[in-house]
Order: structure tokens, then sequence, then C-alpha cells
């Protein structure tokens, strides 16, 4: 399953226009990004104005994506919120709508303690137990860092976490046994 997750996987904007989603133009960014050679493509990751977004429009940018891509690449969904709820309704939705994945950063602002991250990531994970998760560890926006022996205890402990999308640029916290992003 890693094995289909490689090379670029870039996060998508966002378009709007008339202050609602750009539905046209996103569909028209996915097929640029696929005639380019993109290899996936992240809908509401955090380039993706997931915080400014309504759950709704979450949601809507995913089905749009996802729709779009009709299996030419794989689509990581942004699944991820502060709010450990969110994160798995987003995550629940991600795996409804057919994204091949979902990305879930670290609980921003909250600044979570270690058990608390890895009850965080196991209820998503629990809740979507056929959806691959990536875990996207970036300390400089979310004011927590998840570390190496969380992890592992998520890797080990949950099949379906299958890598980190590590910001920090250090690839040795990454466990070994899971692929990176």
């Amino acid at each position: 399953m890693a094995a289909r997750f490689h090379g670029s996987i870039p996060a998508l904007i966002t378009p709007f226009t008339g202050g609602k989603v750009d539905e046209a133009s996103l569909r028209k960014l996915v097929d640029w990004h696929i005639a380019e050679g993109t290899h996936g493509l992240v809908p509401v990751g955090t380039t993706g104005e997931s915080p400014t977004l309504s759950h709704d429009e979450h949601k809507q940018v995913v089905e749009i994506v996802v729709d779009q891509v009709a299996g030419r690449i794989p689509v990581i969904a942004g699944a991820g919120s502060n709010s450990t709820a969110e994160a798995v309704d987003f995550a629940v939705h991600a795996s409804e709508a057919g994204a091949d994945a979902a990305l879930s950063v670290v609980p921003y602002y909250n600044k979570p303690t270690q058990e608390g991250l890895y009850h965080h990531f196991a209820a998503v994970a629990r809740a979507v137990p056929d959806l691959p998760i990536l875990v996207y560890n970036v300390p400089g926006r979310t004011v927590a860092e998840i570390s190496v022996e969380t992890l592992d205890r998520l890797a080990k402990d949950f099949a379906n976490i299958v890598g980190t999308k590590d910001a920090t640029a250090d690839l040795a916290r990454v466990p070994k046994q899971r692929m990176t992003c």
C-alpha cells in the first residue's frame, strides 16, 4: 500500500471566487497537476487553507478532488484538526468520499502531551481502520511535536498509520518500519 505514495505529492490550494469554492478552477488545477506528472494530491492540507474553510467547504473540496482525479493518482485528504472529534469526522469523510489516505496534522494550539497525541491519532486510526493515515508533524506551525517514540508506538499499534510527513527536516525522527512522505 505504501508503495502507491511516492514522488511529488503537493498540497493543493483551494481556489475561491465570489466567496465560494471555485469548483471549475479546482477541477482544472487537478487536471493540470495530473498532466504535469504529479504523483498524488493533498486537498485541504494546511497549505490548502483548511483552517479557514467551513466543514462543509472542507468536505466539498475533498469530494471534488476525488471525483476529478477519478483514480488516476492517489488523493491524500487533509483530515486534521486540534479537535479529535473533528479530525475523526474529517477522516471518516475522506474514507467515505473515496480518498486513498488521510493526512492528519499534530493538533495545533492545544499543546498536547505525548500521551494526548497518542490518543488523538489512535482515535483517528480506529475510526477508519481501512484508510491509511499519515501523521503530519509540523512543530513550527502547531507548537507541538510528536516524538519518535510516540510515532513508533502508533505505527506498532495501528496498521493503518503508514507514515509521517515530517516538516522538521529531521528524517532520523521517522520510525524506520514505516514510509516517509
